[in-house]
């Protein structure tokens, strides 16, 4: 049976032109970009042309771009950067609905003896500006906030958030590991001072991403060693991957004016398919501003777990959130900060799709999942303990 995958900001299917573009890197020109002699240099002149690809995605210079493993290491390399810049400042802010990248960190550094403040969301997941406005001060080291939510798709108001930052005296970093190649990225129309994204979301390899660091921001290595990156970011440089990132971040800059009305549209006609044949569902997140690939429904008194279990014996992908907490059997921590009621919260699922998925694909998940959330109802605990479905 085809697999239909539905489960796109979880990863991506790597495209046939970054492949083809890596393949050399192999078997090739496996030299190390780091050697003096010509073998090696060859393929240093092919990481700074993917530097500069990336550069051109997020409208950055490429000096400004640090190759990284992937988000997770560019997130705590901003992240702690900031606090070794401003090691008096103790105040640091992020939202309660950040990718365990980020809170994970922050609540760590907690129980260090930082002040930190999570900033709420509304029951559309929408950041709250007026706490945020409340909490900031002089002692801010650092703002750190997720431009898109990797469950919900909500989008937040980065360029206000960033501003106000500023006008504190604090840095201001962004998680954009989903937003990138799917909406729009200008680090200088937000005026971010560093801000992460992620080779594997944009249909490039794992295991690779970069963090944009603001030209005149100071920057202190979270990773030392060798003068690689400019002694940013010391390691032996995975060329092949870095290769790919390049060609996945310039295939999504030529092709960002079409991704966003085409996946629009596909999400918008799976959603309202399924809203229209279960009754006690909704969709979580707010449906003005949000990803364009992303839908998180809610499908009352049942369990994602057990949906999504049904869902694959059909060769079907979905996720119940974060790829990076798939393993918990919590509602999901977004969900619960919007306020979901636990009867739905723990029944959601996130479609997340991409320009690979087609109109045959959403109407196979749409005859086939109507019967599972039926067939899970009939024999769920909770069934019994319905309450008003929340707003669709």
């Amino acid at each position: 049976m085809k697999v239909i995958y539905f489960d796109n900001n979880a990863t991506t299917m790597v495209l046939p032109e970054v492949f083809n573009a890596m393949a050399p890197y192999f078997t090739e020109n496996y030299g190390n970009a780091s050697s003096m002699h010509h073998f090696g240099g060859l393929n240093n002149k092919a990481i700074e042309n993917a530097r500069r690809n990336v550069a051109a995605l997020l409208n950055a210079m490429p000096a400004e771009v640090i190759f990284t493993s992937g988000g997770t290491e560019a997130d705590s390399s901003a992240i702690y950067s900031a606090l070794r810049v401003y090691p008096a400042k103790k105040h640091i802010i992020t939202s309660a609905v950040e990718h365990p990248a980020v809170l994970e960190v922050f609540k760590k550094l907690a129980k260090e003896g930082y002040n930190v403040d999570f900033i709420g969301v509304d029951a559309d997941g929408r950041f709250n500006m007026e706490q945020y406005k409340a909490v900031l001060n002089e002692d801010t080291a650092l703002v750190s906030v997720m431009w898109a939510n990797s469950e919900t798709g909500t989008i937040f108001p980065v360029k206000e958030i960033a501003a106000l930052a500023h006008k504190a005296g604090a840095l201001f970093h962004t998680d954009a590991v989903q937003a990138v190649g799917k909406i729009p990225t200008d680090v200088k129309d937000i005026d971010a001072d560093m801000l992460s994204c992620s080779s594997h979301k944009i249909h490039g390899p794992k295991g690779v991403g970069a963090l944009y660091v603001k030209q005149g921001v100071r920057f202190l290595p979270f990773m030392v060693g060798g003068h690689q990156e400019k002694s940013r970011r010391a390691g032996t440089e995975n060329v092949p991957a870095l290769v790919g990132f390049g060609e996945a971040a310039k295939i999504a800059k030529e092709t960002l004016w079409k991704y966003e009305a085409q996946v629009a549209t596909l999400r918008d006609k799976l959603e309202n398919a399924l809203l229209a044949a279960i009754p006690d569902c909704k969709v979580n997140g707010d449906k003005l501003s949000r990803l364009p690939n992303t839908s998180n429904i809610s499908f009352g008194y049942v369990e994602g777990e057990s949906i999504l279990m049904m869902l694959d014996e059909h060769n079907i992908c979905a996720s119940s959130g974060s790829a990076c907490t798939s393993g918990s059997l919590e509602p999901s921590h977004v969900l619960m900060a919007m306020g979901v009621p636990f009867q739905f919260a723990h029944g959601s699922i996130r479609f997340s799709l991409s320009k690979f998925n087609t109109e045959e694909e959403v109407d196979a998940v749409v005859k086939v999942l109507p019967p599972i959330i039926k067939r899970l109802r009939e024999i769920s605990p909770f069934h019994g303990q319905k309450i008003a479905c929340p707003a669709r």
